[in-house]
């Protein structure tokens, strides 16, 4: 389809933390900087771990909570340094189909939320099955990034 594409994803590690009681603008920012700090050397070996891209956010329908996760480099997968800091860990996302649709410039929370809206509807003309209670938003480019911004929205399909 040309308004989404369906992706099926492998199970992947992700370094990620979660973001309790601020806005999702500020637990972006706030779980940005956690992460960023670990891939820094704030893990158990003190390595440096390159960035990746997408950094994404866990978003849950009526939940102020935000998940914010950067994917773990694919020669980090077998075995990434544990965090030192309490509020960081790693995760293994299992496989999954997923529905995502992309759109550019500077994504904000409200964006992102529409552009779910607009797939949820779609998803559901046309009669796909998916998880309805959660969506991730996902970034990809620096804030530096000023043209061809790639941003998207992420469904689980059912």
């Amino acid at each position: 389809a040309k308004d989404y594409e369906l992706r099926q994803y492998e199970t992947a590690k992700w370094v990620s933390t979660v973001i309790k009681g601020e806005t999702q603008k500020e637990a972006m920012r706030q779980g940005f900087w956690k992460l960023f700090h670990y891939i820094q050397g704030k893990n158990e070996r003190e390595m440096k771990i390159d960035m990746t891209a997408p950094v994404t956010c866990l978003i849950k329908s009526g939940c102020a909570d935000f998940k914010i996760s950067f994917f773990v480099p694919f020669d980090h997968q077998d075995s990434p340094p544990q965090p030192t800091d309490s509020e960081v860990f790693i995760e293994e996302r299992k496989a999954a189909a997923i529905f995502v649709r992309s759109f550019g410039g500077f994504a904000s929370p409200e964006k992102y939320a529409e552009e779910a809206e607009v797939l949820a509807k779609i998803l559901r003309n046309r009669g796909q099955p998916f998880h309805e209670d959660f969506f991730y938003t996902a970034g990809y480019d620096s804030p530096f990034k000023l043209f061809n911004r790639h941003n998207e929205v992420w469904y689980f399909k059912k």
